[in-house]
Order: structure tokens, then C-alpha cells, then sequence
């Protein structure tokens, strides 16, 4: 089914990323576990592959394959180890705001590093007392000069104890357009990252606090305008953190579909394979069949971003049909592996861990059935996938799913267009929870 959406260079990064996993992530995974903290080694060595650049030009030493191939990276990844593609798509996430709102300037500065796995970016948005709500938050940025002073605390942050450029959202003024983004090196002076909570699952992945206690940046680290704010938030969210999530999700479905069918093969009951009894199939079954349908709207909806085409409901679905029965699948592995998945030399219940980690990010599976429903009832307003299409079709438009090499002046594309100007209107956009 994939391959209707997938073409030879797709299964090509495919095969090459799947042959990573297993020599590099696959060892190193009991480690992780017992360990329960951010693998900082593996972290900076998948980075080094090239794939946290899967969507940035060519022009600036990415891969410029697009959204498809990053649900590729990011899914295979994810097959072997969640934490490692969870790790991938919050840097994948954290470049995003450059591609869209930074200046050519920024975009030269950063985005080679990102690509070439020397930067790994952030993104830092929730507060402790606003959580989803992003207008709640009350961490400040104040002009002073042509600095910014920068006081607030962030949490959940994906890579924040990896991370070396954070994109910190902080109020500069009051209301929805009182919300600006700016880019903070890790090692500024005025930058702290709290110490790493021991979580469900995810281990080896992390998702932390950041503290800025009279962070002073300049002004030239501003992304986009004052008041831009609320766009890189949610837009970030809505093109990159929804579909990243989606590939997580579905790269755990899989592992959950491969490691049942291969216990079910092997267990005896009755003297014949375990898979020989009919209600063994019939689940079996519908985890395949629930496997099935995720990649289908998974697919599906960054196929339609690749294209610049309206896609917010499609990558809406997408995370809750994938989160959801993701779930599912992983509590039916449960059922059908009995007393044998509550012990940990068997990787099905960390599946079931690292699949409740998916659910929260880039909006409940709750916060996507409320904007379905405000689509449903015409009450939707705007979308982002088309509001920023012609940014993302150039993220799209050349890409050779090859590593990131120097960039040949004689066929480098145009200089790609400030994305901006295009999202004046951006404050109407619903939040995305």
C-alpha cells in the first residue's frame, strides 16, 4: 500500500535508515533502558546521518527530500527504538521555525549546521502554568537596546538536554499578538536546563525544563517580527509536530505488529505455534488491520503537504488515528503475550510505554476530535498547510533523498522565499492545544 505514495528514492532512505537502526540503535537500547537518561552518543550520531536536515534546501546543505521522506527517517527509526525518533523529529520540529520565519541571515547561520547534525535545534513553548494553553504563558522578553532580555521557565521540551539552539516563545506585549520567538544558543549565559525526571518510557530521549534568568540575546536572534509569536508556535505544531508525532507512533505500530507475529510463531500451546488458534489471529488481525489504516492516513497527509495542498484536517486524523491505534494494537500484543509482556527481556511493554509518550504532543487526541468537529461545522479558521504551501512545496521541490553534500552553486535554486509576509493573518488560525 505504501509504495503508492512512496517511490524508489523513499524506499532507498528506507532500507538505509532501517540498516542503521539495527547496527547502531538496536545495541544500545537495553542501555538506554536501564539507564532511563538522554543517550547523548547516539543522539549526536544519528544527527550526523544528515536526517534532521530531511526538509531543509538543498541550498543550505539539506536534504530537500521533503515530508514524506521525514515520516520515512523518522517511522524506521522509531520501529527500533521511540526514543531515537522521537529524538529526531523534536530536532526536525525545532528546524522548522527557521525554514519558515527565519531571515536569510539565520537561515544561513543555522540551517547547514542543522543539516550537517553539528546543531541540534529545539523548540520551547509550554510553561508550567499555561500548558497548552500558549496564550497563558507568562514568561517575558523585554527590548533593551539592541538586546532582548529574556525571563521565563519551559517545560517538556523536547532534545532540551541534547539541544544546542533552543526557539524560546515569550511574551512581548499583551494578547495574542504580544507573543514573539527567538533563537537562544544553549550556552548563553542566562540559560539553565533543569535536571532530567526519570518518565514512563522514551528512555534515551529528552523532554525537560529550560530556565532564563535575564537571558540577554540580540535583537538580530529575533525570528520573524514582534508578534509573530503564536505562528511559530502553532504552525510549528500543526506542519511538523503532528506529522512527526504520526511517524512515531507508526514506527512503534509496526515493532508491535513484528514482535507479536514473531511470539505467536515461536510460543507452543497445545503442541502447535500459538498462532494456529483462531482468536490468536483475529488479533493478530486487527493489528494489522489497524496498522494498515494509520499508514494510510499517515502517508496520505504529508503526501498532500509535499504538495502544498490544504492538509490540516488530513494531518489532524493522521496523529489520532495513529496514536490511537497504536494503543491498541500494543494493548492487544499485551493480551496475547499474557505474564511474558510484563517482563522486560521481551520489548512489547516498552512499546506500550513509549506509545502513551505520543498522545500529549502537538495536542491530545481529544484537542484533534474538537478541531474535526469545528471542521465539520464550518467553524474551522484557516489552515496553516496553506498558508505556508508555497514554502513547503520548495522544501519538496528538488530533494535526492541523498546525504547533504556541498552545495554547487551551478544548480542551487533560487534563494527560498521569506515565509513571513505570508502569515500576517496568522492570529485568526485556531490554537492547536
Amino acid at each position: 500500500m505504501h509504495r503508492y505514495f512512496t517511490d524508489q528514492r523513499h524506499e532507498a532512505l528506507r532500507h538505509q535508515v532501517r540498516d542503521f537502526a539495527e547496527r547502531e540503535v538496536r545495541p544500545r537500547i537495553a542501555e538506554m533502558e536501564a539507564s532511563r537518561t538522554v543517550c547523548h552518543e547516539l543522539s549526536r550520531l544519528i544527527a550526523r546521518q544528515g536526517w534532521i536536515g530531511a526538509t531543509v534546501h538543498r541550498a543550505y546543505g539539506g536534504m530537500g527530500a521533503g515530508h514524506l521522506a521525514k515520516t520515512v527517517i523518522i517511522e524506521e527509526l522509531s520501529r527500533v527504538s521511540g526514543a531515537m525518533g522521537a529524538m529526531v523529529q523534536a530536532s526536525q520540529l525545532g528546524a522548522a521555525k527557521i525554514i519558515h520565519f527565519g531571515s536569510e541571515e539565520q537561515k544561513k547561520t543555522w540551517l547547514p549546521a542543522i543539516a550537517a547534525g553539528e546543531c541540534l535545534p529545539t523548540i520551547a513553548v509550554t510553561e508550567p502554568q499555561s500548558g497548552g494553553h500558549v496564550l497563558g504563558m507568562t514568561g517575558r522578553a523585554v527590548r533593551d537596546g539592541d538586546d532582548y532580555v529574556l525571563n521565563g521557565r519551559k517545560i517538556y521540551v523536547g532534545n532540551s538536554h541534547v539541544g544546542d539552539l533552543h526557539g524560546v516563545v515569550l511574551r512581548t506585549g499583551a494578547g495574542s499578538s504580544g507573543l514573539s520567538a527567538f533563537l537562544v544558543e544553549a550556552d548563553r549565559p542566562g540559560v539553565r536546563v533543569g535536571p532530567q525526571r526519570q518518565a514512563m518510557g522514551l528512555h534515551g530521549f529528552s523532554f525537560g525544563e529550560l530556565f532564563f534568568d535575564d537571558c540577554r540575546v540580540p535583537a538580530a536572534n529575533l525570528l520573524g517580527r514582534e508578534g509573530d509569536g503564536l505562528a511559530v508556535a502553532y504552525s510549528s505544531s500543526v506542519l511538523y509536530g503532528r506529522p512527526n508525532l504520526t511517524a512515531v507512533s507508526l514506527g512503534i505500530h509496526q515493532a508491535v505488529l513484528d514482535e507479536t507475529a514473531r511470539f505467536c510463531a515461536e510460543r507452543e500451546r497445545y503442541g502447535k505455534p500459538l498462532a494456529n488458534l483462531g482468536n490468536i489471529k483475529i488479533k493478530l488481525g486487527r493489528i494489522q488491520s489497524r496498522l494498515l489504516t494509520a499508514r494510510l492516513a499517515a502517508y496520505h497527509a504529508v503526501h498532500l503537504l509535499d504538495r502544498g495542498l490544504p492538509c490540516d484536517a488530513e494531518l489532524m486524523n493522521a496523529k489520532l488515528v495513529n496514536v490511537e491505534s497504536a494503543l491498541e494494537s500494543a494493548r492487544d500484543a499485551m493480551d496475547i503475550h499474557a505474564a511474558c509482556g510484563l517482563f522486560t527481556d521481551r520489548p512489547v511493554e516498552r512499546y506500550l510505554r513509549d506509545a502513551h509518550h505520543i498522545s500529549a504532543p502537538a495536542g491530545t487526541s481529544d484537542i484533534q476530535l474538537l478541531r474535526l468537529g469545528e471542521l465539520a461545522l464550518g467553524t474551522a479558521k484557516g489552515e496553516w498547510s496553506s498558508r505556508l504551501s508555497d514554502v513547503v512545496r520548495l522544501e519538496a521541490s528538488d530533494g535526492d533523498m541523498s546525504l547533504p553534500a556541498e552545495s554547487d552553486p551551478a544548480r542551487a535554486p533560487a534563494e527560498p522565499a521569506r515565509s513571513a509576509p505570508l502569515l500576517r493573518e496568522r492570529t485568526e488560525l485556531q490554537p492547536t492545544g
